[in-house]
């Protein structure tokens, strides 16, 4: 397995912010977000050939109980479930960061924290048309979204540009067809720094006390920047 990083931090985004956990980031991802923070393991996918014993062996070297299978996407990568099953029979939480364009399975997962992509996230002139119509066609899977849904606990998040993007979202959500606690969806202003992030967040809470979605602050800028290893 191509291993980006794995790495013991606190948790930046979603509902287990703030709590100690170790980070495993496979390298390689089917989509190519414009604003993607992690190009090293999705744009230009690098890291090194791991085993899973390896793996796993770094993951019991810190002290937390909590995993979070990350990306890139970490569905694609070969042996991931087997991975999640010995880290879950291991007594870890299982939290898998999904763009939501792979099927679960039988995957052993604890929480699924799906981030299906918007519009927003379309790639810009950098990469060729091919990759711009993939992504377009990828982004969002609503029959792969719901065999989520149906299976896991879940938290639902999207990442916002501008005030617009909230009528996309709720067009997704409805496509689903399902009961969607608005709690479990998060809405995570945009930005790799403290600056852009507090620029959105005005307007994007307000948006969230309005609709009753939950804001999602990106706590491992605010501790530590946009850096790898957090």
């Amino acid at each position: 397995m191509l291993i980006a990083e794995i790495f013991h931090s606190l948790q930046g985004e979603g509902e287990l912010a703030g709590v100690p956990s170790v980070f495993v980031r496979t390298s390689g991802c089917n989509l190519r977000c414009n604003w993607c923070d992690t190009p090293y393991a999705s744009w230009h996918p690098e890291g090194a050939p791991m085993t899973m014993a390896e793996i796993v062996a770094e993951v019991r070297r810190h002290p937390a109980r909590h995993v979070v299978l990350t990306g890139g996407e970490p569905m694609l990568a070969p042996g991931i479930r087997e991975l999640a099953a010995e880290l879950k029979q291991s007594g870890h939480h299982i939290t898998i960061e999904t763009a939501a364009t792979i099927p679960p399975g039988d995957i052993a997962c604890d929480l699924a924290s799906l981030s299906p992509k918007l519009k927003n996230s379309a790639p810009d002139a950098r990469l060729d048309n091919a990759w711009r119509v993939r992504h377009e066609q990828l982004r969002w899977q609503p029959e792969v979204v719901r065999a989520w849904l149906d299976r896991y606990p879940f938290q639902l998040k999207f990442v916002v540009v501008r005030p617009d993007d909230v009528g996309e979202i709720e067009a997704l959500l409805a496509e689903l067809g399902r009961v969607i606690p608005r709690a479990k969806v998060l809405l995570m202003p945009e930005g790799t720094t403290v600056e852009a992030l507090r620029a959105r967040a005005g307007w994007l809470g307000k948006l969230c006390k309005a609709r009753g979605y939950r804001y999602a602050p990106r706590l491992h800028i605010e501790l530590y920047g946009n850096k790898r290893g957090t």
